[in-house]
């Protein structure tokens, strides 16, 4: 009896331990959610059948060589007539042309595994889609699924987009031994500064508003023009349960990785890479989606870092489906246009955001909001804290209102001055509005400009509330065209000029402002709209 009780505790003990690493295993996020300032539903990996094959079995040869298009696209059959499973790409080279998903599969890269994508351009037909927030059409993505349940890309392994065939290419982002490599593999070169792949991707060029083409085009002109339609490298549309986990995703034709309408989404652990000199080498555009986790990730990329967008200017407002619940946690960007960005196709609307111990180190802008008249949506309810920046090339924070298309280092470069208007428009649906937005612990070294708000005089970017920041820069901050700014601990170290500018701001309140000693005019009011101003208890007007 004795050893019967002995083995009845043990059993009990065991069953304990299991049912709390199972509980633990299946909650692995819950952290990411203490103190969230918004509600929002648990999210989770999802689980698939212990089914698994290898795309070896279905003809696949991992030898860098063969086209594995075929074993792919075998492979996702026999495992969703299985219900699902787990496609094991083993360590290899595994050149393929597009990868379609089914419900319910896990394509795991095991160590030493590269998915290449061929640069034959006819294995990627057109397809209707949406890039840029706008109806369209483009080449088939390299890896896509739409309207499915439960996929997931897991493992140790890269997967490269062959990018370098489809990007055109600007000679004055590479140097002079690149741009004489490109131009010598062929393709078109325009102006003297800008390299095409072909005619075809030229042509596409000439008749596109922000590279979607904007008019009435027949099959045959959409042919014509192929070539220009690039990719986003990974696309899932309208699917539930999304988890990308571990995986390198680099060299993507445009941009990296786009879930799109998409509903409980993780990313975790990922490296997202492009050059820096890849046109619209986005990292991440999560675009019209709920219920999104982005954690420990790295970025490396030629655009925005971790962008959030859901839809551009009519079309976006009539989808009406923004992009809320979003957790970004320990997430670092090196180069990029961005770190943190919204916009600035953000017509749907973007709500609900924390970002948190994020790193940005040698990014253009810091944290970039951007949008334009026309645009519409709102975006509210974004929380940021515990932001560490380093060698910041224009700002460090950036509200841009009148974003015109170029990034904020193009834009300096080209001596574009910030735009500034007095006058003062209806208020309409294609209005865009900023509210609601709070940073804290944020700390950056070595930007060229503290602050950058720039809003518009008939909606002025509102309810914006800073605390506990330490900025150095060569520029302060300047604000214009904001509404109910709050500053509490705000440590600015400007290098020249004035360490804060206003300028048509109405209810500022700064509470422990501080600067260096023996600046020749530290606060800096223009006379020009500013209205109940309050500077560490003294009230300017």
């Amino acid at each position: 009896m004795r050893i019967l009780y002995k083995m009845r505790n043990l059993i009990l003990v065991y069953m304990v331990l299991n049912i709390g690493f199972n509980a633990e295993a299946k909650n692995q996020y819950q952290y990411l959610y203490k103190d969230l300032p918004f509600s929002m539903p648990l999210v989770k990996v999802p689980v698939f059948k212990n089914n698994k094959v290898s795309v070896e079995k279905f003809g696949g040869v991992g030898d860098g060589i063969t086209l594995n298009t075929n074993a792919f696209a075998k492979s996702m059959d026999a495992l969703a007539a299985k219900g699902g499973g787990t496609l094991i790409v083993p360590k290899g080279i595994w050149f393929t042309g597009p990868i379609v998903f089914r419900s319910n599969i896990n394509m795991h890269l095991e160590k030493g595994a590269v998915i290449l994508f061929s640069p034959d351009f006819n294995l990627y037909p057109i397809v209707e889609t949406i890039f840029e927030g706008l109806d369209t059409r483009r080449c088939q993505s390299p890896i896509s699924g739409r309207n499915l349940v439960n996929v997931a890309i897991t493992g140790q392994g890269s997967i490269n987009g062959y990018g370098e065939a489809w990007r055109p290419l600007k000679k004055n982002k590479v140097t002079a031994s690149q741009w004489k490599k490109m131009i010598g593999a062929g393709g078109v070169v325009k102006n003297n500064d800008t390299w095409y792949p072909s005619e075809s991707s030229f042509k596409g060029s000439q008749i596109s508003d922000m590279n979607v083409p904007r008019q009435n085009l027949t099959e045959q002109e959409w042919l014509e023009i192929k070539d220009f339609l690039r990719p986003v490298m990974v696309s899932f549309i309208e699917c539930k349960n999304v988890y990308l986990q571990g995986v390198l995703f680099e060299n993507s034709p445009s941009w990296n990785l786009h879930p799109l309408m998409c509903e409980n989404v993780i990313l975790d652990g990922l490296f997202v890479r492009n050059p820096g000199y890849s046109q619209n080498g986005d990292g991440l555009d999560l675009e019209s989606c709920r219920n999104s986790i982005i954690v420990n990730c790295t970025f490396d990329v030629g655009d925005d870092g971790i962008c959030i967008k859901s839809g551009k200017d009519e079309p976006g407002r009539r989808r009406a489906r923004p992009t809320e619940n979003v957790i970004v946690d320990n997430c670092k960007v090196f180069q990029g246009h961005g770190g943190f960005v919204v916009g600035s196709e953000m017509s749907g609307g973007v709500r609900n955001i924390s970002v948190k111990n994020c790193q940005f180190l040698g990014t253009d802008v810091g944290l970039r909001f951007k949008s334009t008249r026309g645009r519409g949506g709102v975006v509210e309810n974004i929380y940021i804290s515990d932001i560490y920046m380093f060698n910041i090339e224009t700002e460090s924070f950036l509200f841009d209102l009148y974003y015109g298309g170029k990034s904020a280092v193009e834009t300096l470069e080209d001596g574009d001055e910030t735009p500034t208007e007095e006058k003062l428009l209806p208020v309409t649906e294609e209005t865009p509005v900023f509210r609601n937005i709070f940073v804290k612990n944020l700390v950056s070294r070595n930007a060229r400009r503290a602050m950058l708000f720039n809003g518009l005089p008939e909606m002025k970017i509102n309810n914006i509330q800073i605390e506990d920041i330490n900025i150095t820069a060569q520029y302060g901050a300047e604000l214009s065209n904001s509404k109910d700014i709050v500053f509490k601990n705000v440590h600015i170290v400007p290098q020249n000029g004035s360490a804060l500018i206003l300028k048509d701001v109405e209810n500022f309140i700064s509470e422990n402002f501080t600067y260096p000693s023996g600046l020749e005019k530290p606060i800096d009011l223009k006379q020009n709209g500013n209205s109940n101003i309050s500077i560490s208890g003294k009230k300017y007007k």
